[in-house]
């Protein structure tokens, strides 16, 4: 097995288990999970200017813009220069994935394809805990104690675009942004891309294709 440091990207629209699936890899290979959703929370709570400017941005009910998840993502990176890591929610447009090739070279891209019901349904189950990210499934992990988050006891709320009419939309965007970055990856010949409707039918394949590039520290079966 190589020892070059491993550099992998998960891409998947909202509501496609695209965290669970992170999870699963971090933890059956110690890849670190670098979340660009985690780090803009973190930054928003250390009240930073990057946290700031997303801010902005959020309360407008916009996304963030790319340069400023371009500069916070750059600084994570930078840090974790030593480390095998995976990506998740960066880069999402074309100009973030032109920044993130300027750094360094990805060796694997993984793309969830969910059917478009499967993850209405999924999203308009979904319950989460603002403080944490912590996210909440009614049917497949649901909490403890109904509407309340099982680590701290406070209520969980349903965001505004987890509600069934905002979801087409999301969905809509998220295909549109995501669309020049996967063929981009394609074209490369570094994209794997998982179709299915169930994350414990998918996560084999996904193993199996890590443990080609990395020597797995636990085995599939753990889940």
């Amino acid at each position: 097995m190589a020892s070059k440091l491993l550099r992998a990207v998960i891409l998947g629209p909202p509501g496609s288990g695209k965290g669970t699936v992170c999870q699963r890899i971090a933890q059956s290979f110690g890849l670190q999970h670098l979340s660009s959703g985690h780090f803009l929370r973190e930054n928003i709570k250390a009240n930073t200017d990057v946290g700031d400017m997303a801010k902005q941005s959020i309360e407008k009910g916009l996304l963030v813009p790319d340069h400023v998840i371009t500069r916070l993502m750059m600084s994570e990176l930078e840090s974790r220069r030593g480390q095998h890591w995976l990506l998740d929610g960066f880069p999402r447009t074309l100009v973030q994935a032109e920044a993130l090739d300027k750094i360094c070279e990805l060796d694997l891209v993984i793309t969830l394809n969910i059917p478009f019901e499967t993850l209405k349904d999924r999203l308009s189950r979904r319950w989460i805990h603002p403080a944490s990210g912590r996210v909440y499934n009614l049917d497949f992990n649901p909490p403890h104690v109904h509407g309340v988050d099982d680590i701290t006891g406070e209520p969980l709320v349903q965001q505004e675009d987890d509600k069934p009419e905002a979801v087409a939309a999301r969905l809509r965007q998220y295909k549109d942004v995501a669309k020049p970055v996967i063929e981009l990856y394609k074209s490369r010949g570094v994209l794997h891309q998982f179709s299915g409707t169930e994350t414990n039918k998918i996560w084999p394949y996904v193993y199996t294709l890590f443990s080609n590039k990395i020597t797995p520290i636990q085995s599939k079966e753990a889940y």
